[in-house]
């Protein structure tokens, strides 16, 4: 197979899709890989050592979508990559569709397979392949929520840990999941006072196994998330429902009644986010205020810490990549059933449930979709 990886275009986002040592992997097997002049240059990876892997360095994006018949990325395709997009070929990467009616129309009427690393599924019934950039987003959200409660960047100007005779800043946190698990290890170690809330008891249960009385975690109903959001410094969304939108937890209202200068960071903005009023932003333009409450929006946080998360994500991809490349996806994806919870549109059509709920267009299963 040829697989082609273009360079990202997404607003500051420097990870690639493969790095040398995945493109030797495929070439060793047989397969050809196609990368595009300076794709890796953000995270560290020169074309050099790309070619000394065994791919072919492309000059420019037309030259990778036009060839590959695989197309591996990291973000969703943008509108100009969209329109490159073609029936019969395959597309790998982060998608998230459920709260994006444009890209999801683009990729139907494309006729391409798209599947999606959000929705992949492990056999434990976790999500292998958003883990790792869950994990890199978790730790850096408590990182980038500490900058922006400095006044210079309109924030209460708290310091999270505290000093000696000043109390630290309440940090809450929405989600007891891999984001949340991960963003309270670095708050509780940046000396912060924290609480995990989350729906499921059980995944409580997990936090407080691990922070013992570091972490304070409640049940989160809505008395409670309004209650415990009137007295945070910042918060942390961290809610995940697999496929679909983020449920809103925090409601416009309970923004408006936050402290002045307090700090949403919305790593759920990728499927819509926590907040009400919340929107995605770029690194370029990181923040914006409502009602006095900073806002953090950015969609691709990982891409700041390009090296760390393209390494990362390729030590999860990896596998599925040689897999999809090995077998085609037709084989790849009747094999394995959790890889096959990934596919979210094939030949014109949804295939993944929770995305068609969420824009309210027809479904069709997988196994429907694909017969000859």
């Amino acid at each position: 197979m040829l697989v082609g990886v273009p360079k990202e275009i997404k607003d500051n986002e420097y990870r690639v899709g493969l790095v040398p040592s995945t493109v030797r992997e495929l070439t060793t097997k047989g397969h050809r890989v196609i990368v595009e002049k300076d794709a890796g240059l953000g995270a560290g990876l020169g074309d050099a050592e790309y070619e000394a892997a065994g791919a072919e360095i492309a000059a420019n994006a037309d030259q990778v979508f036009e060839r590959a018949e695989m197309i591996v990325k990291v973000k969703e395709p943008l509108p100009p990559e969209r329109k490159k997009l073609k029936r019969g070929q395959l597309l790998f990467t982060y998608l998230h569709l459920a709260p994006d009616r444009e890209q999801t129309e683009d990729l139907i009427a494309s006729g391409v397979t798209a599947i999606a690393y959000e929705t992949v599924t492990s056999p434990q019934g976790s999500l292998p392949l958003l883990t790792p950039m869950s994990e890199v987003a978790g730790r850096m959200a408590p990182q980038v929520g500490a900058h922006c409660l400095e006044k210079v960047n309109r924030g209460r100007g708290v310091l999270l840990g505290g000093v000696p005779g000043v109390a630290p800043a309440d940090v809450v946190i929405l989600g007891s999941g891999v984001v949340g698990i991960n963003a309270a290890l670095i708050a509780v170690g940046m000396g912060a006072d924290v609480t995990v809330a989350g729906r499921n008891p059980e995944s409580l249960r997990r936090v407080a196994d691990q922070f013992g009385n570091r972490v304070r975690t409640a049940i989160s109903t809505r008395e409670a998330v309004e209650s415990l959001c009137r007295q945070a410094d910042l918060v942390i969304g961290a809610a995940l429902v697999p496929g679909a939108m983020a449920p809103k937890l925090i409601s416009a209202q309970t923004v408006q009644s936050m402290k002045s200068g307090a700090v949403i960071v919305d790593v759920s903005i990728d499927q819509g986010g926590t907040a009400e009023t919340s929107r995605p932003t770029t690194h370029s333009h990181p923040t914006y205020i409502v009602d006095d409450v900073v806002h953090y929006c950015v969609a691709n946080m990982p891409g700041a810490v390009a090296r760390t998360s393209t390494f990362a994500l390729n030590n999860a991809t990896l596998p599925y990549v040689l897999a999809l490349a090995g077998k085609g996806y037709r084989r790849a994806l009747a094999d394995d059933p959790h890889l096959c919870n990934g596919l979210n549109v094939h030949a014109g059509r949804i295939t993944h449930r929770a995305v068609a709920d969420a824009l309210r267009l027809p479904f069709t299963p997988a196994g429907e979709a694909l017969k000859p």
